[in-house]
């Protein structure tokens, strides 16, 4: 885990012997169980559909809660396997799901009303926090047997195997049933044989829930969903659901025709050419372009299982077409890499459904939408070129891009309405000629003077109008901030106060939430949005964190001042080259430069966490002011709605300047013992007492 998720405690006296492995084991089953929780609950509950960080900051509360118990005489571990599989049971057999077609309101199961979301999210909060509260307390417990540094490299390289192994069932595509035959196999491994009744069938249930979510008729799992797929109903449409939610159909090419995807092809002044289509899917859009005699095709799709799916089932074919080419890959930064002009771009639906790793409120569509992302896509039109979009928009957000597409071709779009959604929302699509000449139009769009201006690479959220947070995120995070206050200080077993001594931690959790949040969406916009991007960019930040362990191991660090200036050189450099300006290198000097610019902070922050939680007196109490400080720095990650992603770093800036303020009397040379490194007058109840 990234350092915000791990407590350097005093060693206690005790056999070494294969504990090294059992802490990198522990520590790997820990972020495994939050991927796998993130997963889970964003499957079967759709009021996370676009909230996904609710687990993840539910999972940090956790973390920290079962370091803090840590001391305890009763092992919460022992509980892990048996709380994951209730857990998981609950949100699998109470799931809120939206249904079609004749009953398209929120459902439950067994034809039940659907929980109101102010009951959902708060027991989905505070669940997984207690299912990440026993698990990371098996953690803690084999943590306080080493060094404080040994300690931590052990466990950052077992949450750098964990995040692996989850990364290669995705590619290998395999689902919840995998994910449970490992766990139960790890929770066998971590407890002691015999340790309390019903320990087999603890560990068997939680293989047995898993294993519900891939034994379904209809589902499978896609690196991003589950995905339902149905059979073909009576005029041969075969629906597609997404985590609970309806998401496309495969259509018969008479369907299709009669429905708007065919609006852009009546405005071509010329024969079709050369298409790319973002947000392929099913084939809908790859099988009209064919029919309308597309000399080739360009389909690019995000998700492998949704592509697969119309390979496989889709009544027209398109894919087996050999005019068609596929592309696995985020929309966004195939155009950016694509040396290819075409005559026609379709932005054909890419509506993803779910954020980007959980982190703010970044979509996985949402570069697709910006400002810059037109300006490319108009650089690949051919002379004469037009691209389309439509999708079931808002009012305000279909001007938005209306907008957005006449401020970068320098010209109206032409404006198709079609049939109403649901709500206020219409089928509506938008196309627009290379030069104003290119198409046919008789109903341009007119935008109005005060449209919605475009959303950018900084501040790609083109969902959100105006530069404020919505009020739905406000009151559920501190909803949060108040709920992780009071557990935090119940597990602490005694006043906040007592954590006033690390008022620098508070500050570097925070702090290093939101450079972790940077790096993520500097490496979607670099190299897409794919989980394999998100994958490779989590184990880079943890590399990084092993690396300065190590050298914080084996070397003698400058001054604690020192390393603060540098870092704030870091993240000076990092403000100063916007990620868009890295998108005109080619690949390889675009990751390096990426790298450096993403990472070397990171690099530099975790120096100084090292050096400051080296020596603590009270490991348990530093890192609840710690973990205070990273659920903050999970509700900050919003203040980039209003302030946009590269100013995050100057709230980067500001909170590890507060730290250095609030931590100078620690500040001594390495090597010295800092001054709340002293013996505690008594044991903290409900955490372990602070030694030496």
């Amino acid at each position: 885990m990234p350092a915000t998720d791990v407590t350097l405690a005093t060693p206690a006296a005790g056999p070494r012997t294969g504990e090294r492995s059992r802490l990198v084991l522990a520590s790997a089953v820990m972020l495994f169980a939050e991927l796998a929780l993130i997963r889970w609950v964003s499957a079967y509950q759709v009021h996370v559909a676009y909230f996904t960080n609710f687990v993840l900051l539910a999972s940090f509360l956790g973390i920290g809660v079962g370091f803090l118990r840590s001391g305890h005489v009763r092992d919460g571990f022992r509980w892990a396997p048996a709380s994951f599989a209730a857990f998981t049971g609950l949100v699998f057999a109470v799931r809120v799901v939206k249904g079609f077609g004749d009953a398209p309101g929120l459902q439950s199961s067994f034809g039940w009303p659907a929980p109101p979301i102010w009951v959902v999210l708060p027991v989905l909060f505070l669940g997984a926090a207690w299912v990440m509260a026993n698990v990371a307390e098996g953690v803690a417990r084999r943590f306080e047997r080493f060094e404080p540094l040994e300690a931590y490299r052990l466990d950052i390289s077992g949450s750098l195997l964990g995040i692996v192994v989850f990364s290669a069932l995705s590619f290998a595509g395999l689902g919840p049933i995998v994910w449970g035959a490992l766990l139960a196999i790890a929770f066998l491994g971590l407890t002691p044989p015999g340790g309390y009744a019903g320990r087999w069938a603890a560990v068997a249930a939680v293989a047995a829930v898993l294993a519900l979510g891939s034994l379904a008729p209809h589902d499978v799992w896609s690196p991003y969903y589950r995905v339902t797929i149905y059979g073909a109903d009576a005029a041969g449409r075969i629906p597609v659901r997404v985590n609970s939610l309806p998401h496309q159909a495969m259509l018969p090419l008479d369907a299709i025709r009669a429905a708007f995807y065919a609006e852009p092809y009546t405005h071509l002044n010329g024969p079709v050419g050369n298409v790319l289509i973002v947000g392929a899917g099913n084939g809908n859009d790859v099988a009209l372009a064919l029919d309308e005699g597309a000399s080739h095709v360009d389909a690019v799709e995000i998700d492998p299982r949704l592509q697969r799916a119309g390979s496989e089932l889709h009544p027209a074919r398109p894919y087996q077409d050999p005019r068609v080419t596929p592309h696995i890959d985020d929309g966004r930064a195939f155009i950016e890499r694509t040396n290819q002009t075409y005559d026609l771009i379709l932005f054909a639906l890419p509506d993803s459904l779910t954020l980007v790793s959980g982190q703010g409120s970044l979509r996985l569509e949402s570069y697709l939408f910006t400002r810059e992302a037109m300006q490319a896509v108009r650089d690949r039109l051919a002379p004469g070129g037009v691209y389309a979009m439509y999708n079931y928009y808002r009012p305000d957000v279909f001007e938005r891009y209306a907008n957005t597409m006449r401020e970068v071709f320098g010209h109206e779009p032409c404006f198709d309405a079609g049939a109403p959604g649901a709500g206020d929302r219409a089928q509506s699509v938008l196309t627009i000629g290379r030069e104003e000449g290119d198409i046919t139009c008789a109903t341009p769009w007119a935008t109005s003077a005060d449209a919605p201006g475009p959303a950018t690479d900084d501040r790609p959220f083109p969902y959100v109008i105006g530069r404020w947070i919505p009020s739905f995120y406000l009151w559920w995070l501190a909803g949060i901030l108040v709920a992780s206050f009071v557990v935090v200080r119940r597990a602490s077993g005694g006043p906040l106060g007592r954590m006033r001594p690390y008022a620098d931690l508070f500050c570097m959790g925070a702090a290093f939430l939101l450079l972790e949040t940077k790096s993520v969406v500097q490496f979607a916009l670099l190299f897409g949005t794919t989980w394999f991007v998100n994958s490779l960019v989590f184990a880079g930040i943890l590399l990084a964190v092993l690396a300065a362990i190590e050298l914080a191991r084996r070397a003698r660090l400058p001054s604690p001042a020192v390393m603060y200036v540098a870092l704030l050189a870091c993240l000076a450099v990092a403000w100063a080259v916007p990620p868009s300006s890295l998108l005109s290198l080619s690949m390889v000097p675009r990751f390096l430069a990426g790298v450096s610019v993403a990472f070397a902070p990171v690099f530099v922050a975790n120096l100084i966490f090292a050096q400051r939680f080296r020596d603590v007196g009270a490991s348990t109490i530093a890192f609840g002011a710690n973990l205070l400080g990273a659920m903050l720095g999970g509700v900050l990650e919003y203040l980039a709605i209003v302030t946009g992603y590269r100013n995050l770093l100057v709230a980067v800036a500001l909170l590890y300047g507060l730290a250095f303020l609030l931590g100078r009397r620690h500040l001594t040379p390495t090597g010295g013992v800092p001054s709340d490194a002293r013996p505690a007058a008594a044991p903290e109840p409900g955490a372990a007492a602070a030694r030496g």
